[in-house]
């Protein structure tokens, strides 16, 4: 297997920085399920949480930056006791933000104050649900996720989101649950939306079907299954140069729990800081430069396989 930046050669290909509108803010590892696909390694015994200072610092770094977009993710992000002051101060900084949920915290645990902030702000909520099967589910997020995650889209829907003319987006994330690359995506939004309406009412915006990072617990299963060279090749077989142009770390830049920036969340759980440099948020004094170098390695095949990470 040629490595990603052979590949970008062989295609006289240069990946480098577009304009970066997109803040993602990762709030920590800290997250309530152990998921076997997670790149990251979340689960219920991380303790990298990111504090209220480095919080500040990053709110800072929106306005300070002008970025259209801010997308908070994690771990689950609902378990930081500081989310709602991000809320409040990055709905202030960016037109749009974005919070990424597993969908089973938003139910119970005394989270209607966070709801309706989220409500209030017109915060978009990206929200993961790999199957329409409720053992695949479980095989991959763990026993009783199913119905949690469909209690959380009733919930959603009852409040608002996904439903046509009320301002609140929410879309679905699709993940396969094994060393296989992902369905197409417009057919698989089609089957979703209508088992979903069908089969338990629910209604939502939109579909994206996303390929797993060989990185963090997935690594782990893939080398302990014997399945990660397989796989690698098959994220390689699948590279599209047309994917290139599109790719999120040309428009986005990623801060950690601790407050260090990378090219993006996949960069972040390898350990790669932003353009092979250290830096703090604190540090930087406006969005990555256009035209600045995007740090690579094997997993970013993930997002140039088929039709792209974008």
């Amino acid at each position: 297997m040629v490595s990603f930046a052979q590949a970008l050669s062989q295609n006289q290909l240069d990946l480098r920085r577009g304009r970066t509108e997109t803040l993602q803010v990762n709030l920590g590892l800290l997250c309530n399920q152990v998921c076997k696909h997670c790149h990251l390694g979340a689960g219920p015994h991380r303790r990298e949480v990111m504090d209220l200072d480095t919080m500040r610092q990053v709110a800072d770094y929106a306005v300070r930056g002008g970025f259209s977009v801010v997308d908070i993710t994690g771990g689950a992000p609902e378990m930081n006791p500081h989310l709602p002051e991000l809320i409040r101060r990055c709905t202030e900084a960016a037109p749009r933000v974005m919070l990424r949920s597993n969908l089973t915290l938003l139910t119970g645990g005394g989270r209607g104050h966070l709801l309706e902030l989220l409500r209030e702000r017109r915060v978009a909520i990206v929200a993961s649900f790999p199957s329409l099967s409720p053992s695949q589910v479980e095989a991959q997020r763990g026993a009783g996720v199913f119905e949690g995650s469909l209690r959380g889209l009733r919930l959603l829907n009852q409040i608002g989101w996904g439903r046509p003319g009320s301002g609140l987006e929410l879309d679905l994330v699709v993940n396969p649950a094994g060393a296989f690359l992902p369905p197409q995506q417009e057919a698989a939004q089609r089957r979703f939306r209508g088992e979903l309406r069908r089969r338990w009412g629910v209604t939502f915006d939109h579909l994206f079907t996303l390929a797993n990072a060989p990185l963090g617990r997935f690594r782990d299963w893939l080398l302990s299954s014997g399945n990660y060279d397989g796989y690698l090749d098959k994220l390689a077989h699948g590279f599209n140069p047309c994917a290139v142009q599109g790719l999120m770390c040309r428009s986005l830049v990623s801060v950690a729990w601790d407050g260090c920036l990378y090219d993006c969340d996949f960069n972040l759980a390898a350990g790669i800081p932003l353009g092979g440099q250290r830096v703090h948020v604190s540090q930087m004094p406006g969005p990555p430069p256009e035209g600045a170098a995007i740090a690579v390695s094997e997993h970013c095949y993930t997002c140039t396989a088929g039709s792209g990470f974008t």
